[in-house]
């Protein structure tokens, strides 16, 4: 059965790529759910307008938690995704509501605190036993709260820290990557932050990086398409065309001298597609 559910799969792809799904027209809009991070950071007001122009085509984002992102996704009220919980991603696969996945881009998630370092992780090299000396101290540390990649990552840490974090120096914001850090340098507190927000509104932050460079703080970034044959609404024919952009060699040395210029550094790193 998988084999055959595969072959319709591709079928399918080959079938209805060229061509415009029925009731898609030049000029349509194409619904993007997006994580917080590739807004805040800038990324789109780079990437979008070329494939716009290109394709004929307007993009809706939507900017949400990646948990949010796929539950829409799941109900089809979206076309293609671009999120970064890998775990979550391929649940949302198996389950049939996804079409195609490729990963696009990385960066990595990285520990911000205030300089007098309280909590005495600067030097640490392990987040684990970093968030672990966080939760002894009781170190004032804000979460994002809101089921996003971020706070995917964030949990999980804090499983293999063998803590479950409670209490008042533990505060939840419900709000999106950019929101929160401005609400933890307010309060001089530790954050869990993808570089690239980070870099963006960095100049307007008292916060300094305190831990880096851990492998388990990769960050992967992957576009989906979202599944037609559940949601024949879909707009596939322009959310195959984002995904052929994001991967193509110009959508890759967009990416890959986003933040460059301003920052000295790129603050994403395109993956070749395989």
């Amino acid at each position: 059965m998988g084999r055959v559910w595969k072959l319709a799969n591709w079928l399918l792809l080959g079938i209805l790529a060229p061509c415009c799904p029925v009731g898609v027209a030049e000029g349509a809009t194409l619904v993007l759910a997006s994580t917080t991070s590739t807004r805040d950071s800038g990324l789109f007001e780079v990437l979008l307008p070329p494939f716009e122009r290109a394709n004929g085509v307007k993009v809706k984002v939507i900017a949400v938690g990646t948990g949010q992102a796929l539950a829409l996704g799941r109900r089809g009220d979206c076309d293609v995704l671009l999120v970064h919980a890998p775990e979550l991603e391929q649940r949302f696969m198996r389950a049939g509501y996804g079409y195609l996945r490729r990963e696009v881009m990385h960066n990595d998630f990285i520990l911000l605190g205030p300089p007098t370092d309280p909590a005495h992780v600067r030097g640490e090299r392990s987040v684990v036993k970093a968030f672990a000396k966080l939760a002894r101290a009781k170190a004032t540390f804000v979460s994002r709260g809101d089921h996003s990649g971020t706070h995917f990552k964030e949990r999980a840490i804090w499983s293999r820290a063998g803590r479950s974090p409670e209490g008042n120096w533990y505060l939840e914001t419900g709000q999106g990557m950019a929101a929160t850090l401005r609400i933890a340098d307010e309060k001089r507190a530790y954050v869990l932050c993808d570089r690239a927000t980070y870099l963006a509104h960095r100049a307007k932050l008292r916060l300094i990086i305190v831990l880096e460079g851990d492998k388990l703080l990769y960050n992967p970034y992957s576009v989906i398409v979202v599944n037609p044959v559940k949601f024949p609404r879909v707009n596939l024919k322009h959310a195959l065309a984002f995904l052929r952009f994001l991967t193509s060699k110009e959508g890759r040395e967009l990416i890959g001298q986003f933040g460059v210029k301003q920052f000295g550094r790129p603050l994403f790193a395109p993956i070749a597609c395989k």
